[in-house]
């Protein structure tokens, strides 16, 4: 890069006296978020007994979650040009809280899941924040290191999530899981009053409702479809009507804000090959460990007949691997750039998956955390790199709408593949209703993982040398 380019890097760059500490309060916020992804899949078996429902209806927990998430991040961007920085966050975790407080006291169902939708609202809003606010307030040559340190935050949270809630559901309600949330969400309340400020320059343009309503009519239509599919099946018309629904209405949307002068959020960004596939590998990514995450669970209670502390235990190695190796790829990245450790990332992951189709309703508990430490090792040595190589060649004035696409996609990505997941789970259960057929269905959900493994390693093929975010106009 040349002088005059650093310079207007780093002129670009947006002053806060403590910069570190800032980050620092939307990486706790976001990672009790993530968090919040896995940590009822360790607890759904016991949920399912207490609130009275079916494995299709518990699900909703988690996809519910998600649903809202996919609903509010694409207005993230929005937002931002609306609103200042501070106050958006410090509403998402008063949100958070708020819908924590009433899952933490619920005793039905639809009142858990109201919770839960709520807590949506306030991952939803700092998930992108977390990205988009790193990207302006850190110069480039730091920001593979930042990145890694974000990704550690989407990678460790889902990861840690069964281990952490399998030993509290030893000797505690499920009901304290959301009670752990709070004491975090309010430290992050705090750091972020003191030392976050304004990061994006705020204007007076019109907001196109329309454009809102096409988001949260597509993205809530493609999640919804998919998570009826594990009751009702997929070629049910309900099903069929919702998914049709709602990929033809974010197909309006992603039309209309090409034609906007001031789009709600500018899917231009588009035109940057390098974010396609940096995008691209980053959701496919983040299925995968969603998916295997919501799985292993099902399948150490339910198949092999652990308790939940046991099942807890058996996904804490992984979690631990998964801590080191994300700490590691931001720097690598750095180093090496994201070609070859993305490719060696999914090969890895490849590996892991064929651990997981070769498992059987008597299995050794060991398999099954050799198989996830491997996973462990290979998804988050994608991670940050693909993020990176993602977000890096774009220009800093997009840096919030390719955050925000980013962080949407991927948590739509996880929901549906969260609910695929299901389905085959439970295709295989209808089958042959014992542990033969939930083996049966975890193989199913497994054999959607590895094509998702496999796909992700193909795109991978395309990453190569790092691109300067000059390079690109997406104007």
């Amino acid at each position: 890069m040349k002088e005059t380019e650093f310079k207007d890097e780093l002129t670009s760059l947006v002053q806060l006296e403590h910069p570190n500490l800032a980050l620092f309060g939307l990486m706790l916020g976001s990672f009790v978020g993530m968090f919040s992804e896995t940590s009822l899949n360790i607890a759904l078996p016991r949920m399912m007994t207490a609130l009275h429902v079916d494995t299709g209806t518990i699900q909703w927990l988690v996809t519910g979650y998600m649903l809202v998430i996919g609903i509010v991040m694409p207005l993230s961007s929005l937002l931002t040009r609306k609103f200042k920085t501070q106050r958006i966050v410090l509403f998402a975790l008063s949100a958070f809280i708020v819908g924590a407080l009433i899952s933490a006291i619920a005793s039905t169902f639809s009142v858990v899941l109201i919770g839960r939708m709520i807590q949506g609202i306030g991952t939803g809003l700092i998930l992108p924040l977390m990205f988009s606010v790193a990207m302006v307030i850190f110069p480039p040559q730091k920001l593979g290191t930042i990145m890694g340190l974000c990704s550690l935050v989407i990678m460790f949270a889902p990861a840690i999530g069964p281990t952490l809630t399998g030993l509290m559901l030893n000797s505690l309600s499920w009901h304290f899981i959301f009670w752990l949330f709070i004491p975090f969400l309010l430290v992050s309340f705090v750091i972020t009053a003191v030392y976050l400020k304004n990061t994006f320059q705020q204007s007076d343009s019109s907001t196109d409702i329309f454009s809102l309503l096409l988001s949260t009519i597509g993205f809530g239509g493609i999640v919804i479809g998919t998570s009826l599919a594990s009751n009702l099946g997929w070629l049910s018309l309900p099903v069929a009507a919702c998914l049709i629904v709602g990929i033809v209405a974010v197909g309006l949307y992603v039309a209309r804000q090409t034609h906007l002068a001031t789009p709600v959020l500018n899917v231009s960004v588009f035109k940057s090959k390098a974010f396609s596939i940096g995008t691209a590998m980053v959701i496919l990514n983040f299925a995968i460990i969603l998916a295997s995450a919501y799985l292993l669970p099902m399948y150490l209670q339910r198949v092999l007949g652990t308790s939940t502390a046991v099942a807890g235990l058996v996904m804490l190695p992984g979690g631990l691997v998964n801590v080191v190796v994300s700490g590691l790829a931001g720097r690598l990245y750095d180093t090496y750039g994201a070609k070859w450790l993305t490719r060696i990332g999914f090969v890895i992951v490849i590996i892991s998956v064929m651990m997981f189709l070769m498992i059987k309703v008597k299995t050794a508990v060991w398999v099954i955390v050799l198989g996830n430490i491997v996973l462990m090792i290979g998804a988050p040595l994608v991670m940050s790199p693909a993020q990176s190589y993602g977000l890096n060649s774009l220009d800093k004035r997009y840096s919030a709408d390719g955050s925000t696409i980013l962080s949407t996609l991927q948590q739509i990505a996880g929901a549906v593949s969260t609910a695929i997941a299901t389905s085959m789970l439970s295709t295989g259960f209808r089958q042959t209703p014992n542990a033969v057929g939930l083996t049966h269905g975890t193989h199913l959900g497994f054999i959607f993982v590895m094509i998702m493994a496999v796909l992700a390693l193909i795109i991978s093929v395309g990453v190569k040398k790092p691109v300067r975010s000059k390079d690109i106009n997406v104007a």
